[in-house]
């Protein structure tokens, strides 16, 4: 007979190591887990999870296979510094590499966007609130709202439960947003709070559609805004 007080262990199927690698992952990419910090440990994830040590093994080698995580022997797996060496190559900080860099994002995160709309949870939608509330506090506060701003696209690239998007976005980094990398004399009189608050309006509408999980709306609303970040900070 079935004990109904234990724990039951869930069987292994291919989504419960990805469920895994997506939280990781996540931690990762926002910083709660710094590079050169230990995870968890192969007993804590199987009783946070209610997974078997097979699954977490899984989901660690494919944390290891995307570069997040290196295992020392006898000692534990610890989170890996990204060697942007050996990602894509940003160019100099000039109005002219903004916009490659806003051209690839449109290809990338409006796809993005419409997957995460389809894929999101109810967790993942409260922290890209958190990371709107943020963005509109730092505005107001007149402090640098670019964390916040970065934190919810990362959000979304998480959303689509498919790492190569959160991979590509971590490797872009801080270039993911226009205003880090144009220099004073390209920027001229650039309002740079107007355009928060603008981008605040974008990231809002942004969110209303992945919240009702309309993706064809979400892919339109990031391609509006990624548009008129190009607009607003690489024009002719």
């Amino acid at each position: 007979m079935h004990d109904p007080q234990s724990a039951p262990v869930r069987k292994r199927s291919p989504g419960l190591a990805h469920d895994i690698v997506a939280e990781l992952t996540q931690r990762i990419l926002l910083g709660q887990l710094v590079p050169g910090e230990k995870l968890p440990s192969e007993s804590a994830i199987v009783r946070e999870h209610g997974v078997s040590r097979t699954v977490v093994r899984e989901a660690i080698s494919k944390l290891q296979a995307s570069g997040l995580v290196e295992t020392r022997h006898g000692i534990g797996t610890f989170v890996l510094e990204r060697d942007q060496r050996q990602g894509i190559q940003l160019s100099r900080d000039t109005a002219a590499s903004v916009r490659g860099i806003l051209e690839l994002r449109m290809g990338l995160e409006t796809q993005a966007a419409a997957l995460a709309a389809r894929r999101r949870t109810a967790e993942q939608l409260l922290q890209m609130r958190q990371a709107l509330d943020d963005h509109q506090d730092s505005l107001a506060n007149n402090d640098s709202s670019v964390e916040p701003d970065l934190r919810f696209h990362r959000l979304i690239a998480q959303a689509t439960g498919n790492t190569y998007f959160t991979d590509i976005i971590a490797q872009l980094g801080r270039s993911v947003i226009p205003r880090t990398r144009i220099n004073n004399e390209e920027r001229g009189d650039t309002d740079l709070k107007q355009l928060g608050q603008m981008a605040v309006l974008e990231h809002e509408a942004i969110l209303r559609a992945i919240r009702r999980q309309d993706p064809d709306a979400a892919r339109a609303a990031m391609l509006l805004h990624l548009s008129n970040s190009l607009e607003r900070m690489a024009g002719e």
